[in-house]
């Protein structure tokens, strides 16, 4: 049965008139699909779903793909691969390498220095395609909580094509060469072969996104799935003319109405991409397969319209370049606007005209480049590298940064150690507008950690298996657990010290945004289940062997109810059974109170106000928005349980100081930096001997 191309990317519209086997209804797609995701990220309240645009744009892809290699393969009885790369290249690296340089030197001029290494880092690696695996491995770093959406972010979905563009067409020539060495016809391989690729990519999609769909949302094998639907489409050509005009007619409206649909009722609470993509996928899917038989009685009488035409034929350059212009903006301004994101997105529209014209189809259409495959892939090469080389670029220019910054004065008292034993209302404390030097260096204050991370004993979000470091005195009669949070692991520094001095044998326990309480906490709104897991099996362990002083900290004020619902009480006798299990074994309890969130990344603001630091100061008043609160409520009544509360040296004064004693005091969110921490290591320690823990200092 044979294949039939009908693909806009055989055709040149814009320049000479469309290839005969051009499909109108496609491009009309295209223009759906880029619609979705403009109007989704110009944060129009109506379109809460217009991510899945991307998702039609994979059908798409795999649907034109599999009918050019299936089309090749029918004529010539194989694939030229090097041609098939290099009709690739010339199509999609000319306008992304322009777009990619662009951003580099937007992001010079206009976002923060401490994002330069970041953007860097990102564009490079979108450079050669592969983002994706990086954004996926930072939406689940804890650390990277603070991180700003990047303004190649949208490269993640180019990757994931591009990954599919390697790989297909060893499939499809795979396939063939098994049908001609068994003699027998290669579609029935094709078949098979995408049937596989499709349910495996399927189902790993369906249990990634119940585990962890923020990196299930970026990663290539959640997704081949989506562009094997678009190559089914394409393998069933042959018969989808016999389809019975009024069901085709009928099938593409639906398919229409799906994806619309889908755009509308989603929002970003839908796990993605898991079952709910099935949706618009298939709707996409569905257009494609009505536009055989159904002519203009179809979804083609509006998707053939001019104005679809027009943005269709635009669709590419104007996914690339309406993202950076709003991320960039976003990075240099407080707040942008709806009518300043549209604004932007108009502005992106300028942009993709003048790309299309004088960059897409001169490379994609050019008589030299079209007739050598080695120069196509030659020019493919060259542009990949100009991308790659903008962004080490950006990244040697944040380096540099760095090495310009001097440490200073060494030897005078730092940080908490310039105010007095009573810090409270100390002027030492108070917000300054200039310092000669601070440590650590704002560019470096995200590196500024404990060391669990870098050792390793900080459990993720994900895991629910228990990890634990060791500090201190192995042999020692005294035995601590620090047991929480990052909030508490922010604490180790000190006691690291406090460790060493007092010879005591200290053994860290954390996990990230997870309360040492049997109450259920959420994360991200859901319920954080393995957090639950890993504090009862923690428990356990500590009721087993029990130390004799379990310190604690968190950054959750509240926990979740019967009914889903936040509450402090909940969160409070959550603590209360945690602790007194504890208690009752002779353990005796420490909580280390939290410590307010700033409402701002501080050492951002440092960074971008060194001559006006009191400009990043916070209100006291924000201690009481903090899980401190209801830690001292937890703790109150509760023998043998104490709580000890630095606040006032770190924040001495009503306004509050992000620089004290030359030592900046926020690290990402409401982190302190370990260098601060090491400051109050003499108050740390006065504060747990007068609760009833020895602490030599």
């Amino acid at each position: 049965m044979p294949f039939i191309l009908l693909s806009t990317a055989t055709s040149s519209p814009g320049s000479a008139k469309p290839s005969a086997h051009f499909r109108g209804d496609v491009e009309g797609l295209r223009a759906v699909a880029i619609g979705l995701v403009l109007l989704y990220h110009a944060g129009l309240s109506f379109i809460p779903g217009g991510y899945v645009g991307v998702d039609v744009f994979f059908v798409i892809s795999g649907f034109l793909i599999t009918t050019q290699l299936a089309l090749e393969l029918e004529k010539t009885g194989q694939i030229s691969l090097p041609g098939f790369y290099s009709r690739r290249a010339k199509r999609l690296l000319p306008a992304a390498c322009v777009v990619l340089v662009t951003t580099v030197i937007l992001a010079w001029l206009f976002t923060p220095r401490n994002r330069w290494g970041e953007i860097g880092g990102d564009v490079a690696a979108a450079a050669l395609y592969f983002v994706n695996w990086r954004l996926a491995n930072r939406s689940v770093d804890y650390l990277a909580e603070d991180s700003e959406a990047s303004p190649v972010q949208h490269f993640w979905s180019l990757a994931v094509e591009e990954q599919f563009y390697i790989l297909w067409p060893l499939l499809i020539s795979a396939a063939a060469l098994i049908a001609r060495s068994t003699r027998r016809q290669v579609k029935p391989f094709l078949w098979l072969g995408i049937a596989i690729v499709a349910l495996a990519s399927f189902r790993w999609s369906l249990a990634m996104t119940s585990r962890s769909p923020e990196e299930a949302f970026f990663v290539t094998t959640t997704r081949v799935w989506e562009l094997s639907i678009g190559a089914v489409v394409s393998l069933a050509a042959g018969l989808l003319p016999r389809v019975p005009r009024w069901c085709a007619v009928l099938l593409g409206w639906s398919g229409l109405a799906a994806i619309i649909s889908s755009g509308v009722f989603f929002t970003n609470h839908t796990r993605w991409p898991g079952y709910a993509a099935t949706l618009p996928t298939l709707g996409a899917a569905a257009v494609l397969a009505a536009g055989f038989s159904a002519g203009r009685a179809g979804p083609a009488r509006v998707l053939e319209t001019r104005p679809l035409q027009w943005i269709g034929r635009l669709s590419y350059s104007l996914y690339l370049w309406h993202w950076p212009l709003l991320a960039v903006a976003a990075s240099s301004t407080d707040q942008l606007s709806t009518s300043d994101r549209v604004a932007l997105i108009a502005g992106s529209i300028v942009l993709s005209w003048l790309t299309f014209h004088a960059i897409e189809n001169p490379f994609r259409y050019g008589a030299a480049i079209s007739r050598s495959p080695a120069l196509g892939l030659s020019f493919g090469a060259g542009f990949t590298l100009l991308g790659l080389a903008a962004g080490l670029a950006l990244r040697t220019a944040f380096s540099r940064e760095l090495a310009k910054m001097d440490g200073g004065e060494r030897g005078a008292p730092l940080g908490a150690a310039v105010l007095r034993p009573e810090p409270r209302d100390d002027p030492a404390g108070s917000p300054v507008d200039h310092v000669s030097w601070m440590t650590p260096e704002p560019l470096r204050a995200a590196e500024d950690l404990p060391d669990v991370y870098q050792r390793g004993c900080q459990q993720s979000p994900r895991s629910s298996e228990i990890l634990a470091c060791e500090y201190g005195d192995r042999q020692s009669q005294t035995k601590l657990a620090l047991v929480g949070d990052s909030k508490l692991a922010q604490w180790i520094p000190a006691l690291q010290e406090l460790a060493e001095r007092n010879e005591w044998h200290m053994v860290s326990y954390t996990k990230s945004a997870c309360s040492f309480t049997m109450a259920m906490v959420d994360i991200n709104g859901e319920k954080y289940t393995s957090c639950h897991e890993w504090s009862r099996a923690l428990l356990d362990r500590l009721v087993s062997e029990p130390p004799d002083y379990v310190l604690t900290s968190q950054g959750n004020a509240t926990a979740l109810d019967e009914r889903g619902q936040p509450s402090v009480e909940e969160m409070v006798l959550g603590l209360q059974t945690t602790w007194a299990a504890l208690t009752a074994k002779g353990s005796k309890v420490v909580v280390i109170a939290d410590n307010p969130y700033p409402g701002r990344h501080v050492y951002k603001c440092v960074d971008q106000h060194r001559q006006r630091l009191s400009a990043c100061t916070y209100r006291r008043e924000l201690y009481s928005e903090s899980a401190a609160p209801t830690q001292h409520l937890a703790v109150r009544g509760q023998p043998g349980v104490e709580i000890v509360d630095l606040f006032d040296a770190i924040c001495p004064t009503e306004r509050c100081a992000p620089v004290i004693g030359n030592v900046l005091i926020y690290r990402q969110g409401s982190h302190l930096t370990a260098t601060y921490v090491k400051t109050l290591a003499p108050r740390l320690a006065r504060a747990l001997s007068k609760v009833g823990l020895p602490a030599r200092f």
